[in-house]
């Protein structure tokens, strides 16, 4: 039975500065480097003593620190994989979010959407997007551990969610997964019927702690 834990990082300097993230390489927070210490112990609880354990996180700073948490407790070395990044903003990246919003131009209802251009140059296509989300879904599933954790973004959480389901990416363009930040999103696959389940989305119960 192959359990997938997926954790969005928790606040980093980008949320509190107002800024865009995508690539931009923000920090955590001292309040985000806590509850990625509460991240740690909650996937401590969640996993078995002793059972084979893979930690897969983007390369961006803010995921790095959280995967160094799970890392130490568990005795692993986190994979890098920036096709496990959240979207590219391209020129927007590290600016202020209100000049990005006033340039961003939204999907249309009906019609085109993976592929829709929005308006800010160097900023990667849902398409784009997916794809490489899609592509490290796929190498991570090749693997035979029984337990993965994979240490993400908020968006990109969607469709690590949609590759797991096996939704066709050309319908992904609808798809959306709310993912706070420091989420902890619980994904099984059972050997019998290798049904592929969603036990739980975007928990946070374990920050509580954190908070206080």
């Amino acid at each position: 039975m192959r359990t997938l834990y997926v954790v969005t990082h928790p606040e980093a300097t980008h949320h509190v500065e107002a800024v865009v993230g995508g690539w931009h390489d923000s920090q955590l927070t001292p309040a985000g480097a806590r509850a990625a210490a509460s991240i740690a112990h909650a996937l401590r609880e969640r996993i078995p003593d002793g059972a084979e354990v893979e930690l897969f996180s983007s390369d961006l700073q803010r995921t790095r620190r959280t995967a160094e948490e799970a890392a130490e407790l568990f005795g692993v070395k986190p994979i890098l994989d920036r096709r496990l990044r959240e979207k590219s903003y391209g020129q927007a990246e590290g600016k202020p979010q209100e000049w990005l919003d006033r340039r961003f131009v939204p999907p249309p209802a009906v019609g085109e959407r993976m592929d829709h251009d929005e308006g800010v140059e160097g900023a990667e296509t849902k398409a784009e997007w997916a794809q490489r989300i899609y592509a490290a879904m796929d190498e991570i599933l090749q693997r035979p551990c029984e337990n993965q954790i994979i240490m993400t973004h908020g968006g990109s959480l969607t469709f690590v969610v949609a590759s797991w389901i096996k939704m066709p990416i050309q319908s992904a363009g609808y798809a959306s997964f709310r993912a706070p930040s420091g989420s902890i999103t619980t994904l099984r696959e059972d050997d019998f019927f290798h049904n592929r389940q969603v036990l739980s989305l975007s928990d946070t119960h374990h920050l509580d702690s954190a908070q206080r």
